[in-house]
């Protein structure tokens, strides 16, 4: 087990041990109890009672947080045409074709996030196994493979996110920065919660949301009472 420095220790003790917490009083604790000199993000992570290994029960999508992430993001765009002058008039930091191919296959990785237009997705295709283990696939279920481009610019550059339960059921997401506040951390939580419980598979049996731990970058995680959280949003 790693040691632990003074600074985390001094930080759990404060959060203290409470087995659930509230959202918004998790947040705050975990917002005062940040010692980094660095502006730390705000992580969520969620345990599902779901199986991935099975297709019907995997969770995987995406939303538009409403203050974004406090990052700027860079926006690579698989398109040709007008469907890449729009996608450039939209904000998108690349656009293009084969050209942006081979710069891949040759190591080129400076952007965020790829969207790619319907046609597109033959040349995007033969980069897909270097793509993919990045998280940089272009995927119809999150709205990145669309001939609406422009839309799909704004919404990354807002501050929409990618989201899929991993091996262990459990979500991992990026919901803002300490900077932001407990206020605007907790309206962001609270729509990633809210998709993640429209998201419930049909074939989830038992508890669907079994756990919530909010941490930021450097310090431990504070847990949320996910009855709570079930309770408000019916």
């Amino acid at each position: 087990m790693p040691k632990r420095g003074k600074k985390y220790l001094e930080a759990k003790k404060r959060i203290g041990a409470a087995s659930g917490l509230p959202l918004e009083e998790a947040v705050r604790r975990a917002v005062e109890t940040a010692y980094a000199k660095f502006d730390e993000t705000v992580d969520i992570a969620v345990r599902l009672g779901v199986d991935p290994r099975h297709a019907d029960q995997m969770v995987r999508g995406s939303v538009v947080l409403p203050n974004g992430i406090g990052k700027a993001v860079r926006v690579l765009v698989f398109a040709k045409g007008e469907k890449e002058k729009e996608a450039l008039d939209a904000g998108a930091d690349y656009a293009g074709g084969d050209e942006l191919v081979e710069k891949i296959k040759g190591g080129w990785f400076e952007f965020d996030k790829v969207v790619a237009t319907p046609d597109m997705m033959g040349p995007v295709g033969k980069i897909g196994k270097i793509l993919g283990p990045r998280g940089l696939m272009p995927n119809a279920k999150t709205g990145t493979v669309t001939f609406d481009v422009a839309r799909a610019v704004k919404e990354l550059k807002a501050g929409k996110i990618e989201f899929r339960v991993e091996k262990a059921g459990i979500v991992h997401a990026p919901m803002g920065k300490v900077s932001f506040g407990a206020e605007k951390l907790v309206q962001n939580i609270s729509t990633f919660l809210e998709t993640i419980l429209r998201l419930k598979p049909s074939a989830s049996k038992g508890t669907y949301l079994r756990g919530i731990a909010i941490s930021t970058t450097m310090g431990p995680g504070v847990k949320v009472d996910p009855a709570l959280v079930r309770e408000a949003a019916r």
